[in-house]
């Protein structure tokens, strides 16, 4: 993963497309999320970042900059790719974007077992564990 380039990507191109392909892969197919619940209105509005390995693309997330701060979402790296620090990698650069357009408060909700990755970048829980897409999640803030 040396190599690994992470750039930001229209939902419309190649790359975009590409990146929607990782989140079917991981969300739709590994862990069972309705497709109805995976693509939402805030896909076309969210400015899309995906990492590139080699030339593939193994690993997307998007940003919505709501008014409140920039949430975080759809955090996704391919399975035969994990573990090697891509979606920290991602995360990092998402935060430079964010910031490079003024935000600094960032929000996010992570399954219950990954919130060690979100507190590494300075996210702390906040709020009841609860369920979505039938999995616990932790809702997260970087104030």
């Amino acid at each position: 993963m040396a190599n690994l380039t992470i750039l930001p990507v229209s939902i419309a191109s190649d790359l975009g497309a590409l990146a929607l392909e990782v989140r079917r892969k991981v969300f739709i197919v590994e862990q069972n999320v309705p497709e109805t619940v995976e693509r939402d209105a805030y896909d076309a509005g969210a400015t899309h970042v995906v990492a590139i390995d080699g030339g593939d693309v193994v690993g997307t997330l998007r940003i919505v900059f709501l008014t409140e701060h920039a949430k975080f979402g759809r955090v996704a790296v391919l399975r035969h790719a994990r573990g090697n620090g891509i979606a920290l990698r991602m995360m990092q650069a998402g935060m430079r974007i964010a910031r490079s357009r003024g935000e600094n408060r960032f929000y996010l909700t992570s399954q219950a077992d990954k919130t060690a990755l979100y507190e590494k970048l300075g996210f702390v829980a906040c709020g009841d564990e609860f369920e979505e897409a039938a999995m616990p999640h932790r809702a997260m803030k970087n104030y």
